[in-house]
């Protein structure tokens, strides 16, 4: 039996109200803390440290066959998963802009609480990626060193796309399939979770919801990461993408200007904050109109309670909870 929990805030943290929304605050920065940590640790991996440290073909190895992308979606997926395992029992691991905009829309989530949850996403996200920099910066140098690659000049876009996305050179340097990807990318990622937290559905049983919404994730980034790379959350990308700026990647990082092959693309940065959350919302919309409107009107003809109002964040039995 595990001993009595004893907590370790005293009165000056009690004061702000740990049980309200600076608890769910809290809760958001560390859940997404944590899914940044395990997703660009992963991406660190698979870019710099595998090769850096013998044990890929060559120095400067990132992805021999296309099997290799399967490294980067299990790892982003079990990243996710950490995420809302960790802050779903307080905030109900929204851990991603594009989810809290979409539950205001669509869940009754209170639109007071939705800036302070991005604000407090976007500085989890960019606190995880200082974290994954401490701990891979050797690695990081040595990849870079190898590939002839200076951050600070425009030139280390491998050892950049450990912390933010990019879109591939087949766009030829236009906004229109990029923009278009990740919201498709985003508004799937909502399907699949409120789908998932859907108690009128078909709701995985027990607490293994954030396992599933991890390999709703791993379908998005094996069925459409290759374009884009899959942001699907504006934190994820910008916190990271910020972090990158001051560490030494500049105008790659911010505002986002680079060559992909034989194109250029300037001033990217905005597309992955604003694609994702035009596609959250779509995807919310678009699973209502579909399913949730059904089993509302099947609930509501069979005289099934009513709907309870649902603390924010949190899920309710009898309604969609609006957590991720």
């Amino acid at each position: 039996m595990a001993d009595e929990y004893q907590p370790i805030h005293g009165a000056g943290r009690s004061r702000f109200g740990l049980h309200g929304l600076w608890g769910e605050l809290s809760a958001e920065f560390f859940g997404t803390f944590v899914l940044i940590c395990f997703g660009d640790g992963v991406v660190a991996m698979a870019v710099a440290a595998l090769n850096s440290s013998g044990r890929a073909a060559t120095p400067t190895t990132i992805f021999q066959a296309s099997g290799d992308w399967l490294l980067i979606t299990f790892g982003w997926a079990f990243a996710v998963m950490m995420g809302v395992y960790v802050a779903g029992g307080v905030s109900g691991a929204h851990i991603n802009p594009a989810v809290t905009l979409a539950l205001a829309v669509r869940r009754r989530f209170p639109w007071k609480h939705v800036i302070p949850y991005m604000v407090v996403q976007v500085v989890g996200a960019f606190v995880g990626a200082a974290l994954v920099f401490w701990v891979y910066g050797s690695a990081i140098s040595a990849f870079d060193q190898a590939a002839h690659a200076v951050p600070s000049l425009g030139n280390a876009l491998g050892s950049y796309s450990i912390f933010a996305t990019f879109p591939a050179q087949y766009f030829g340097g236009t906004f229109g399939g990029p923009f278009v990807d990740e919201a498709v990318g985003t508004a799937l990622l909502l399907i699949g979770v409120l789908a998932v937290t859907d108690a009128r559905n078909m709701a995985p049983i027990s607490n293994i919801g954030p396992l599933i919404i991890g390999f709703v994730v791993f379908a998005v980034g094996t069925s459409f990461g290759a374009n884009t790379g899959y942001a699907i959350n504006p934190a994820r990308d910008f916190g990271p993408r910020l972090f990158a700026f001051f560490a030494g990647w500049g105008k790659v990082a911010i505002p986002g200007t680079y060559s992909v092959g034989n194109f250029q693309f300037s001033n990217y940065f905005w597309l992955p904050i604003v694609a994702p959350l035009v596609g959250g919302v779509i995807g919310a919309l678009a699973y209502d109109f579909f399913i949730g409107d059904v089993l509302h009107a099947r609930q509501s003809r069979t005289g099934s309670a009513g709907e309870a109002p649902a603390e924010p964040g949190r899920a309710q039995p009898n309604v969609e909870p609006d957590r991720v």
